[in-house]
């Protein structure tokens, strides 16, 4: 095996090389985002509203369990209590942002109509390159005649004209990876984003998808190389202002880290 890639370290490589190196061979600790740990709750809502009857997934269902599902993942997780420090927003606030995040999800499905096959599904393939492909779709739904759908939850804002092929790279991956392991192009790929109550959705064929393991072996390429060169340059762009590494990135006026001393034989795995 070469090593393993998801899209998420995937789309981190291509949105900034040094962001993919402080993430992911540095491992360095992030400052938890409120805008994040929202993302995190209300999957964790969605995806457990489905374990309910039919009937029971309504929109005050899915409110009660916001809190119950937000402590939980506090007591896993108890410095996240630290987003709520003296420049933090309150919880109360923060938790209504959630639950208007959540509602919104019922103006754009219908829950009580939908048995998803499968939620949070781990995933992985290996392609002829022996790089692995691994990651965690949100939502798979498989129709009678075995049509597969691929879900993705967004707490954001859809993007603007002219991205929607950088959202729809991670989409592309999942399809690949289900590919892959079943012999089945899925139907549609369909991101859900919350944030402003829009729907992006793609069908995709074999020749999108041997395209996007062309991207992604490109891709792992350039890790390579970068690895070995110890090139790991900075790519400024509008997310510099969600980066939490400015103190280490030149191009925001810090220095620079010493690369981190590697393992004889480590293998480049990434996380997902």
């Amino acid at each position: 095996m070469l090593g393993a890639l998801s899209p998420s370290r995937a789309g981190d490589f291509m949105s900034c090389p040094l962001m993919y190196r402080y993430r992911t061979i540095d491992r360095l600790p992030e400052e938890p985002s409120p805008d994040a740990v929202r993302g995190t709750v209300v999957h964790k809502v969605l995806e457990d509203l489905f374990d309910l009857p039919a009937a029971d997934r309504t929109p005050e269902r899915a409110s009660d369990m916001l809190e119950p599902a937000w402590e939980a993942i506090l007591e896993a997780e108890p410095g996240l209590a630290a987003m709520f420090g003296d420049e933090g927003p309150e919880v109360a606030t923060w938790l209504t942002s959630c639950r208007t995040v959540l509602v919104r999800y019922f103006d754009l499905e219908d829950p009580q109509r939908l048995e998803p096959a499968e939620r949070e599904l781990y995933v992985e393939a290996l392609l002829d390159s022996k790089l692995l492909l691994r990651g965690f779709i949100d939502r798979v739904d498989v129709a009678p005649d075995g049509r597969i759908r691929v879900v993705d939850y967004k707490s954001g804002r859809s993007p603007g004209e002219g991205y929607e092929a950088k959202a729809l790279f991670q989409m592309k991956f999942y399809a690949l990876v289900m590919w892959r392991l079943r012999g089945i192009v899925p139907s549609v790929l369909q991101l859900i984003y919350l944030g402003n109550g829009e729907i992006l959705r793609y069908s995709p064929d074999e020749d999108d998808l041997r395209a996007t393991e062309r991207k992604v072996e490109a891709i792992w390429r350039a890790i390579e190389l970068a690895r070995e060169t110890g090139d790991w340059r900075p790519s400024p762009s509008r997310l510099c202002d969600w980066c939490s590494y400015h103190q280490h990135c030149p191009a925001k006026g810090g220095t620079l880290l010493p690369l981190p001393v590697l393992e004889p034989g480590a293998t480049a795995q990434t996380p997902t």
